[in-house]
């Protein structure tokens, strides 16, 4: 058996063609989306709504940590629209009518932090699962998805903004898990909370991992843990116990998938 696995995929639509070549079966671990390109400017949705140039200051502030900053800034941006909602879910849809399209394998996926997955069951469907605190049997092994990322402690989400990020609670995100029950590999976004595999090594920060899933991983043992979510990891795996935890990779930039095989 050989499936292909792909994480933050942030727009690689022509590399997404290929993913499933050779495969009996695609899992897509979330990050679809291309919401703000920080190598190309004029791409990503930020850049189709406002320019190369409004997203060069944007990443700018992101780069020299200017929260205050990035927040009225982005308000600014969002209050020169009419309706920026109906604007941000037209972006979202005309990727995803591409980005679907091009998954031609059998495929199984879960959404990330930078998803809408209420616009998902507009895509999915002809060979295509959307899975979510749920399984599938692929090849005879019982895959288990938990889609999002994690909010940080004390956090909250803005609902009143047009672009609402695709994360959970610890909480929600542990109920999410206990809905699929027992599996041979379990798939998320988020990587388990282990140092290594948290730690991105450009961004110089700690991503938010999964206690939930280090505690599922300790508990049940499945042969693999497969996640992205970390662009650039301290280390892309590690073993914990008998598990093979895999960061499966940036698809935006490495542009091909994880492959694994029984």
């Amino acid at each position: 058996m050989r499936v292909h696995v792909v994480s933050d995929v942030h727009g690689n639509v022509e590399d997404l063609k290929r993913a499933g070549d050779g495969a009996d079966a695609l899992v897509v671990l979330g990050d679809l989306i291309d919401f703000v390109d920080y190598l190309d400017h004029e791409k990503g949705i930020l850049g189709a709504v406002f320019g190369p140039e409004k997203v060069g200051h944007f990443a700018w502030l992101r780069r020299n940590n200017r929260g205050p900053e990035i927040a009225s800034y982005l308000r600014s941006l969002w209050d020169s629209l009419s309706d920026p909602a109906a604007v941000v879910r037209q972006a979202v849809r005309e990727q995803y009518a591409e980005l679907f399209a091009a998954m031609t394998a059998p495929t199984y996926a879960t959404a990330g932090n930078v998803d809408d997955p209420t616009l998902w069951p507009e895509f999915t469907g002809d060979g295509i699962r959307a899975l979510d605190g749920e399984t599938a049997e692929i090849g005879g092994l019982r895959f288990g998805f938990a889609g999002g990322a994690l909010l940080p402690p004390g956090g909250t989400l803005r609902r009143d903004l047009p672009w609402v990020p695709n994360l959970r609670t610890e909480a929600e995100f542990d109920g999410v898990l206990d809905r699929m029950g027992p599996v041979d590999v379990l798939c998320t976004h988020v990587p388990p909370r282990v140092p290594e595999l948290v730690y991105d090594v450009v961004a110089r920060r700690q991503e938010y991992g999964s206690s939930g899933a280090l505690r599922r991983i300790h508990r049940e043992r499945p042969h693999w843990s497969l996640f992205g979510h970390v662009h650039q990891p301290l280390s892309p795996r590690t073993r914990v116990g008998r598990t093979e935890c895999v960061n499966v990779g940036h698809f935006k930039q490495l542009g091909r998938p994880y492959v694994l095989r029984w």
